[in-house]
């Protein structure tokens, strides 16, 4: 038999294997934080995106990530609540595969996105005379574009290397949504090759980025506790912390859920798997909360639009 004739037709997936029982009950905070990931994020672009005033390099950033965290988000949480309330756990394979792409893709976007903001942070306050020739809209542009070439380069490889492999009809998946080592682990096959390219990527795309951006903001709050002025300390304080509690809830569910794959074999496959659905889901419903509070301009054009 070839490899075609050996991958499943469809996957199954189970939700949260051993919380079953729980499935209901999840899908309400899961419904939630959903409708206001999608409320924020969408009030947060139509915003940036129609007021003038807002067509700055961060707000561009902003809305950048805005659409990232739509994607993410959406790609991942209908079908978790589907599942959740017995709707349809089938997911035909190339589907599946067309899932696991654009939830991947989005992640690594939005990694890229955030260690932008961090170096335009940086500049701002640690080079504020060449922020307006650095931070120019050609720039901003190719940073998006760059930012969406890096994640297709880091996952169209993958969807050939799930391809390749033979499923000898195993397609029941534990998870809420598809993911590339969920489903490489199906397969009736040897997947180094999968387990090691998805242990390079995951070190060489959002890992590195968090250490850039880490490095970023130690040189912002060097900067800031060199300023005379008290207040201007406990604001730029406040905004990196503001931040960089975002940035630690993005990265420190996904990296769980890559490693536990690598070397998890003792934690709980429930534990897995709801962080693994914090990492796409919390993020995108706090993000927009977080920088609105943090930006009284945003704050102001958001409080006029929804008054208006």
């Amino acid at each position: 038999l070839n490899d075609t004739s050996l991958q499943p037709a469809f996957f199954l997936l189970l939700g949260i294997a051993g919380l079953e029982d729980l499935h209901i009950w999840l899908s309400i905070p899961f419904c939630l934080m959903y409708i206001v990931a999608l409320l924020g994020n969408f009030i947060l672009l139509f915003v940036i995106v129609m007021e003038r005033s807002l067509h700055k390099p961060m707000y561009l950033f902003l809305a950048m990530l805005a659409v990232a965290d739509l994607i993410l988000s959406s790609s991942t949480v209908p079908k978790a609540l589907s599942i959740f309330w017995s709707l349809s756990k089938e997911m035909p394979f190339h589907a599946c595969l067309t899932q696991m792409f654009f939830t991947h893709v989005s992640f690594i976007a939005e990694s890229t996105i955030l260690l932008a903001m961090a170096f335009d942070r940086y500049v701002a306050i640690c080079n504020p005379l060449r922020y307006a020739t650095v931070f120019t809209h050609s720039v901003i542009a190719k940073i998006g574009l760059a930012a969406i070439a890096r994640s297709f380069c880091v996952m169209f490889p993958t969807i050939f290397l799930l391809k390749r492999l033979p499923y000898c009809r195993h397609n029941i998946m534990p998870h809420t949504y598809c993911e590339h080592m969920g489903i490489a682990r199906l397969a009736c096959a040897d997947i180094s090759i999968n387990i090691w390219y998805g242990f390079a990527t995951t070190l060489l795309s959002p890992g590195v980025d968090i250490v850039l951006i880490g490095v970023s903001y130690i040189l912002i709050l060097r900067a800031v506790f060199r300023l005379s002025s008290k207040d201007a300390q406990l604001k730029a304080v406040g905004t990196c912390s503001s931040h960089a509690c975002v940035i630690l809830m993005f990265y420190t569910p996904a990296f769980f859920s890559f490693f536990t794959h690598r070397f998890g074999r003792n934690v709980p496959h429930h534990v897995h798997i709801l962080l693994a659905n914090l990492y796409v889901l919390l993020p995108p419903m706090l993000n927009p909360i977080v920088y609105t509070l943090k930006n009284k301009l945003i704050r102001e054009k958001v409080s006029q639009v929804l008054f208006r």
